[in-house]
């Protein structure tokens, strides 16, 4: 089953988007926006750039 990413707004009335994985677990939550065009524009920078993004990988460097 595919995830998918919904557009919603939340209890005090601000826009974000949220992404599901395939058996419905929320993976990843937007930061609110204060129009559903700005979410919008936000989740298409999202999608467009995940695929190029590098992945950092920080774990044996943290401090104790």
């Amino acid at each position: 089953m595919k995830g998918t990413i919904e557009v919603y707004t939340d209890n005090a009335g601000f826009y974000r988007f949220r992404i599901k994985d395939g058996n419905g677990a929320v993976i990843v939550t937007s930061e609110a926006y204060g129009s559903k065009d700005e979410a919008l524009i936000n989740l298409e920078s999202v999608q467009n750039g995940a695929a190029s993004t590098p992945v950092v990988d920080l774990i044996g460097l943290e401090k104790d």
